[in-house]
């Protein structure tokens, strides 16, 4: 047993308990809610904290030995950073790491691993790199493979060109801040292709470290004011909390526009129309940011979607951010990518010669998967070039993206092309990715639409579903007495009993009254398929366990 001291009484109290139940496990939170009082000390097994002797000894002093207040607490640190939550590495992942390391040291659970569905990270999950890519990234690193016979010319060919442009022939020399000029070039060639020939320039073309990195950039020159001039900016819900992070951490306020979920996600004008209306009453919407492919809930817009919005961006003077860094994962096959850039220009000049846009794509997603090498680029149209040399002085000031990460950005733009020597076994490692991608995705959508309880919707794009799920009266009772968001309480309990991990739809923004979970579509078919069936067991046991008098029927 070990001791955990209260601190305070009244709502203190209850502020510890509800941060606690995003970290015990379910039984242990149970035991605090029933035996926790004000001014005494509970012991909770397995958890430790410091005695009031044990803090003070850690506590700094000055020469005379007298306790210092600390310059930095969380009562002095900065509120902005307090209000940032980022639910894909939230509390229920740090949970799962508590029981991987349990189970490493020999504790007993009713599983053997946990099975990390809660983050698109490809290569985490089994998949294998493309070739062509970590070669190139190979002979960029380390040049002296340039006169081994293992590598193929195309690939040597490549990196010779991007050590062309880097400082002292070195991939560990800085870029440019807006990254190296070749791969630059090598992009806007890229995005012609894609767009059937709609031109790109270079200077309007930035390398990110990720797209993360991009988008964060964009918003921090676009928020400004204070009270009802403060920037409002408008995200889809469900969203990737990258958005609803990044707003917390500037100030900017958070405008809320609902996809249909009942259209399979699809986005409404008319409640863009509806969120900005309400909007302006507290704040000045200035953005739209769109996730095509959707992320978490895996949709693809129609191209008449598209138009109708960025034609309300054009109406209502809206910097659109284009999120599409899953334009190669479309798995239905009556669905089709269509670029923003691409659509605008194609509304004639009325619209691309007014409209603000800033668009953005990864190595982390795609094919690729390549996550840890952080790269990505964005590309700015419209923007005043004024407010562009803004831009590039503030991207001067972390100096330059990962110089690998360009370099891994620069394959998915430039890859082998027909009559070189690697492009047989890329096109056909592409090629497998995204058709096993696509036959996960078909595959999950199957076995959750099979379970009572559980409704999801085609998983059209994108690596994850967003099932919407069934919790009983019942069940949603316990979890607010523990503090606890319905579905938390319920993938909190799904990782304890079966070892998987996934994240809570709460954590993504959803309607009121409804409850959904994000899992990726990443595993190996067969711990897909595992995965799914536990999932499935699982959820009718849950109904049984918090059964009422009303139906579980979807």
């Amino acid at each position: 047993m070990f001791r955990l001291q209260t601190i305070g009484r009244g709502s203190l109290c209850s502020g510890i308990l509800e941060q606690c139940s995003s970290e015990f496990t379910t039984k242990t939170l149970r035991h605090l809610s029933s035996v926790w009082k004000p001014s005494r000390d509970i012991e909770v097994e397995g958890v430790k904290s410091l005695s009031t002797a044990e803090a003070s000894a850690v506590m700094p002093k000055d020469e005379n030995g007298r306790i210092r207040d600390r310059i930095l607490t969380l009562e002095t640190m900065s509120p902005l950073v307090k209000a940032v939550e980022y639910a894909v590495r939230g509390p229920i992942v740090i949970k799962a790491g508590e029981i991987e390391r349990e189970l490493n040291q020999g504790i007993k659970k009713p599983f053997t691993e946990v099975i990390r569905a809660n983050i698109g990270d490809a290569h985490a999950m089994g998949q294998k790199p493309i070739t062509f890519l970590r070669q190139v990234v190979a002979l960029s690193t380390f040049p002296e493979l340039l006169e081994s016979p293992s590598f193929p010319e195309d690939a040597k060919k490549r990196a010779r060109r991007i050590l062309q442009d880097c400082g002292g022939n070195s991939l560990g020399s800085y870029s440019a801040s807006q990254g190296l000029e070749i791969i630059r070039e090598n992009i806007a060639t890229y995005l012609e292709h894609r767009d059937d020939g709609i031109p790109a320039d270079p200077n309007n073309i930035c390398l990110t470290t990720g797209a993360s990195d991009g988008i964060m950039s964009i918003l921090k020159l676009l928020v400004t004011g204070d009270g009802l001039s403060r920037t409002g900016v408008m995200i889809p819900i469900p969203q990737y909390p990258l958005y609803s992070a990044a707003i917390s951490e500037l100030g900017a306020v958070q405008v809320n526009y609902y996809l249909d979920e009942d259209n399979c996600w699809a986005l409404d004008v008319s409640e863009l129309h509806r969120a900005l209306s309400s909007a302006r009453k507290y704040c000045t919407p200035k953005v739209l940011c769109i996730i095509n492919p959707g992320n978490p809930t895996g949709q693809v817009q129609s191209r008449k979607c598209i138009e109708d919005v960025i034609h309300f961006a054009y109406e209502e003077k809206l910097f659109i951010l284009s999120d599409e860094v899953y334009q190669d994962n479309i798995y239905s096959p009556d669905c089709q990518f269509h670029s923003f850039k691409k659509v605008l220009f194609e509304m004639g000049p009325e619209y691309f010669n007014n409209v603000e846009l800033a668009s953005f794509h990864s190595t982390s997603k795609g094919y690729m998967g390549e996550c840890g090498f952080r790269g990505g680029f964005m590309e700015v149209v419209n923007m005043d070039p004024d407010v562009r040399t803004q831009m590039i002085k503030l991207l001067s000031v972390r100096l330059c993206p990962p110089v690998s990460g360009q370099v891994a950005m620069d394959v998915v733009v430039n890859p082998p092309q027909p009559g070189e020597q690697s492009f047989e076994q890329f096109a056909k490692e592409k090629k497998t990715v995204l058709r096993e991608l696509a036959r996960k995705a078909r595959l999950t959508e199957e076995i959750l639409n099979s379970v009572p309880g559980i409704k999801c919707n085609p998983v059209q794009g994108a690596m994850y579903a967003f099932p919407r799920i069934f919790i009983p009266p019942k069940a949603i009772q316990e979890a607010k007495a523990l503090g606890m968001a319905p579905d938390m309480f319920y993938c909190l309990q799904l990782l304890e009993e079966t070892g998987i991990c996934v994240v809570p739809g709460s954590g993504f923004g959803q309607k009121n009254g409804t409850y959904h979970f994000r899992m990726t579509i990443l595993p190996p078919v067969e711990k897909l398929k595992l995965l799914l069936t536990k999932v499935k067991e699982f959820h009718i046991n849950f109904l049984q366990q918090y059964a009422s008098s009303e139906s579980t029927s979807r």
